[in-house]
């Protein structure tokens, strides 16, 4: 059996480093689990839920995550505008992971 040595690799090399790179900003993990535990969200709503983000800072990593395949942007022609905003199939798939995260913290919380 051959051993790995941390002298001989690259955490850069790892799907954990590429899902952390996904997934990594003060806000994003956030965004996420707002989508995940209402489906369908609006800009302001989620503004509102997260609290203490900027509107500049929610719309960069909005489309961020839009860009990343993970959340997807609904936007519907009327006065005023209305968009709305969901999880991908693909950010989907990181509801184990948060899902996983929210029972430790449940577990582990002071």
């Amino acid at each position: 059996m051959c051993e790995k040595h941390v002298s001989s690799e690259c955490i850069n090399s790892t799907g954990f480093s590429y899902t952390l790179s996904l997934i990594n900003g003060k806000y994003k993990m956030s965004i996420l689990y707002a989508l995940m535990s209402f489906g369908v969200v609006r800009f302001n709503e989620m503004k509102k839920y997260i609290g203490g983000i900027s509107y500049k800072t929610l719309s960069s990593a909005l489309k961020e995550l839009e860009a990343d395949r993970l959340v997807h942007r609904e936007e519907y022609p009327q006065i005023p505008p209305k968009v709305e905003y969901s999880l991908t199939e693909r950010g989907k798939s990181l509801i184990p992971i948060l899902d996983g995260m929210c029972e430790w913290g449940n577990k582990n919380r002071l």
